[in-house]
């Protein structure tokens, strides 16, 4: 498990990145899988599952975690919504204590943010799709409505996958441009190959948000000798399916 400098600093938070070490899982999926949507058995998901809930507080309620489908769509749970099932979303924002919630990656950027006077708590799961649609935007203008201001707000970008390993297409740099001209800082050329930084790009859209208080911790998810999923390199090993990592948060 990875901990932010920041948020580790904070007695009332509990929190983690968490890599492929220390699970139940086999095969392509060894060992940490938490990921409920890939092939992998539901039982040994639901015991990985558990493992990391242990990890972050032993009074902790199930880990909320969201059916992810690469959108800008948030949930905001309080004491009067009960969810019962996994809601399709990308983000979830909570103010209850001992619920931990989550988001899963596979070289996509994780997100924690932590309001320290509105105690506020909030997972972002970014790909390039949520990225573009402005996911990180939408989570904190919602948290600004609730009270939120800038300066209380501690963001820390988990591990992802490098600029070096995102290999991207010309209509994919396109697609970015139109956009925003200044989008061309996000793209490098290679050997004549495109790559992407997707975790700048997150990065940025925290500071357009006035989010100053930023950490990156910067571990390539591809690396495999960083131990953790990767679903482009499942995908250049041929595998038919892929574990996913968990990134976690919880008020204490």
């Amino acid at each position: 498990m990875i901990k932010s400098k920041n948020l580790k600093k904070i007695k009332n938070l509990k929190h983690g990145f968490f890599n492929r070490n220390g699970g139940k899982s086999k095969n392509i999926y060894k060992s940490l899988n938490c990921g409920p949507g890939s092939k992998d058995l539901p039982s040994n998901v639901k015991q990985n599952l558990e493992i990391v809930k242990k990890k972050i507080s032993k009074s902790a309620n199930d880990i909320f975690l969201l059916n992810q489908i690469h959108s800008n769509k948030f949930i905001f749970i309080n004491k009067k919504n009960k969810i019962k099932i996994r809601p399709k979303a990308d983000a979830v924002i909570t103010n209850q204590k001992k619920l931990p919630i989550a988001v899963l990656t596979a070289d996509c950027v994780p997100i924690l943010l932590y309001d320290n006077k509105k105690k506020l708590i909030a997972a972002i799961h970014a790909g390039w799709k949520g990225a573009y649609k402005n996911i990180v935007g939408k989570v904190l203008k919602f948290m600004i409505r609730m009270g939120s201001k800038p300066q209380n707000i501690l963001a820390s970008i988990g591990p992802s996958i490098s600029v070096k390993n995102y290999e991207v297409q010309e209509d994919f740099k396109r697609k970015f441009m139109k956009k925003n001209k200044k989008n061309i800082k996000y793209f490098k050329k290679n050997n004549n190959k495109l790559y992407f930084n997707l975790p700048n790009y997150v990065y940025s859209s925290l500071l357009e948000n006035k989010i100053k208080k930023i950490e990156t911790i910067k571990i390539d998810t591809f690396d495999k000798k960083n131990n953790f999923f990767s679903a482009r390199r499942a995908l250049s090993l041929n595998h038919n399916d892929y574990g996913r990592n968990i990134s976690i948060i919880m008020l204490n």
